[in-house]
Order: structure tokens, then C-alpha cells, then sequence
């Protein structure tokens, strides 16, 4: 009877192991072709030739492959190449992919002007701007670095909206003209309208910008977030205002012009002895913007005279309303104290 029944327990092993087996072999297979099936095809790319024939052949779902090295010269992406929501295209360098326009005088070392593209592990440098987007929509910016730039760094403008960016650093902007060294800049100033948007308000909304370092070296706001753009998320990113210079009223981490911003978790540090008069400041450009903005939980070293969060309430152009502060702000080292309004209960 014992012999029996490790005969059968034998058999009973031999099986439950098989059956183990193959199910870890064939669930192996499904997560390789789910893997290979991720891109409807994979476009390898090692000069500049192939890389902007790349840029201008994508279809949805493929992957740009950029293969590690110098890239040199200003590159386009355009409105007739966009991926879907489904099947987004992905632009991603694969090992350090350096992208360089050749000059800060001239030329966007990166132009965006599609839908629906992943942009990753990629550095951008030595142009006039970094990575302009123009009605560039639903698009992820990831791990990207910008710096030796004459102008802003990444700049979404005319009607560009639902854009990402997050995991990036952006550094030593403004070399050639410091009143246009924002670090990140969103929509266009009233003066602009004309040009870009048939005098209509840059509508560049719902844009998020989250776990960022912006600085040092940027030499206007690290974000600079303008009259017209409505109801983005800026969140969780690192500032350092080391080399802002005041130009063009450059003188905090962030301007707000406008409405129903949530900026929320960011972390602002300022060196002493900077220019600096406040950690974060909202503004009224054009009457009814600056509007419905809200500040929460942003940590503030300002070492300055000003506030932590100034809300400048009427301009000559029309007043800032509806704005809050909350009370787990933290605020360091600002003359002025946290803000100018009443604080809001957590």
C-alpha cells in the first residue's frame, strides 16, 4: 500500500510540476510579445539624416530609436505626423542621445508640432530655445535635460494643451537674452496674441509640470505661466533661483497670469543676496486673469524682503481674484511672511 501511494504522490508531483512548468513557459511567451507587440515597429536612427527622416515618416505607434551621440542641427517634428491616444508615437534616446542646435543665437534645437508623441532620455542644448511646442497637444516629455539655451527652455505656445512634463532638469537658459530665460514657459503674453493666435488668447491649457528641477542658472522664472492658459497642474518640482537676474520683472520662481492653476508640493530655494522679492507671485495682465489659482503645500527658502506667495490683488490692468493660500505652505526666511491674503484652513 505505501509503495502505491508514493507511486501515485510520484505521479501526481511529476504532473503538478509539468503543469507549472509549461504555465511558466507560455506565460513567459505572452509577456515577450506583449513586450514586442508595445510598438507597431521600432525605427533605429544614428545620424542626423535619418533622425529627421524619422521625425517625418512616423506613424502611430512606432518607436524612434535614437542610438547613443551628438546630433547636430535644429530638428522638426510636424503637424502631419501624430499618434493617437491609443497608439502614441515614442521618440526615446538609448544610452546619451545629445541633441545640439549649434548656436544660442538661432533655431529650436527641438520643434514640436504634433500630437500624441513620448519624448524620453534626450538632451537638448545650444540653441536659441530648447523644445518649442506649437498646437502640440497630449503629449509626455519625460526625462528630457535642456540647458546651454539663449532664450526658455520648453515652451508651450499656441494652443498647446494636455501636454506632460516631468523628470527633467532644466539649466543655464537666458545666455543670449536674460529677459527670455524662463525655464518653462506656457502660453504667449497679450503682446504676442497677434502673432501667434490671430490675436485670440493662447489658449495652451491643462498642461501639467510635475517632479522637475528648474535651475540654477535660469535667468527669468524658472515657470512663467501667461494671461490665456487655464487649469494646469504644476507639482512636486525643485527651483533654484540661483542666476535669475531681474530682467523683464523676473524676480520669483513662478509668475502667474493664469487661471485655475493648481500649484501644489513644489519645493523654492533662493541663495542669499539674490535678486529674488518673492518665492511665488500671481499677477492680473489682462483684466479677468490671474484668477482661481491655488497654492498648497509648497515648501519656500526665499531669503528675501518679500513673501512666500504674493498676490499682487489690482493692477492698472484689472484685479487678481479668487486666489487661495493654504496654510500648510511652508515658508522660510521671507520678510514678509508667507503671503499677502488671508491664509486658507488645511
Amino acid at each position: 500500500m505505501k509503495r502505491k501511494f508514493h507511486n501515485k504522490l510520484k505521479v501526481k508531483l511529476w504532473f503538478n510540476s509539468r503543469f507549472l512548468f509549461i504555465t511558466i513557459i507560455l506565460l513567459c511567451c505572452f509577456i515577450c510579445s506583449q513586450s514586442s507587440a508595445q510598438y507597431a515597429r521600432t525605427i533605429k536612427v544614428n545620424t542626423e539624416i535619418d533622425l529627421q527622416k524619422a521625425l517625418e515618416k512616423a506613424k502611430p505607434g512606432d518607436e524612434i530609436l535614437v542610438e547613443k551621440g551628438e546630433y547636430k542641427g535644429n530638428f522638426i517634428i510636424p503637424s502631419t505626423v501624430n499618434g493617437t491616444k491609443m497608439k502614441p508615437i515614442s521618440l526615446h534616446g538609448n544610452g546619451k542621445v545629445i541633441i545640439n542646435g549649434g548656436t544660442i543665437s538661432t533655431g529650436y534645437v527641438l520643434h514640436l508640432q504634433a500630437n500624441y508623441w513620448s519624448i524620453s532620455n534626450i538632451e537638448l542644448t545650444n540653441g536659441l530655445k530648447g523644445l518649442i511646442c506649437d498646437n502640440a497637444c497630449y503629449n509626455v516629455i519625460d526625462n528630457v535635460i535642456v540647458h546651454e539655451i539663449g532664450e526658455e527652455g520648453i515652451h508651450f505656445r499656441k494652443f498647446s494643451c494636455h501636454n506632460t512634463l516631468k523628470n527633467s532638469t532644466i539649466t543655464n537658459t537666458g545666455l543670449k537674452t536674460a529677459d527670455y530665460g524662463e525655464g518653462v514657459y506656457i502660453g504667449s503674453a497679450i503682446s504676442n496674441w497677434p502673432k501667434y493666435t490671430n490675436n485670440l488668447p493662447d489658449k495652451s491649457d491643462s498642461n501639467t509640470v510635475m517632479n522637475n528641477h528648474i535651475g540654477p542658472k535660469v535667468s527669468a522664472e524658472c515657470i512663467d505661466l501667461k494671461e490665456g492658459t487655464t487649469g494646469g497642474l504644476i507639482y512636486g518640482n525643485t527651483f533654484n533661483a540661483e542666476g535669475i537676474t531681474g530682467a523683464n520683472s523676473g524676480d520669483s520662481w513662478m509668475d502667474v497670469k493664469g487661471n485655475g492653476y493648481l500649484i501644489e508640493s513644489n519645493v523654492g530655494t533662493n541663495p542669499k543676496g539674490s535678486v529674488l522679492a518673492d518665492g511665488f507671485q500671481v499677477h492680473c495682465a489682462v483684466d479677468g486673469w490671474g484668477c482661481n489659482n491655488v497654492f498648497k503645500n509648497n515648501t519656500c527658502t526665499v531669503n528675501a524682503d518679500g513673501y512666500g506667495i504674493n498676490i499682487t490683488l489690482k493692477s492698472s490692468k484689472g484685479s487678481a481674484t479668487g486666489n487661495k493660500v493654504y496654510a500648510n505652505n511652508k515658508v522660510i526666511t521671507a520678510g514678509k511672511g508667507l503671503t499677502n491674503i488671508p491664509v486658507e484652513a488645511d
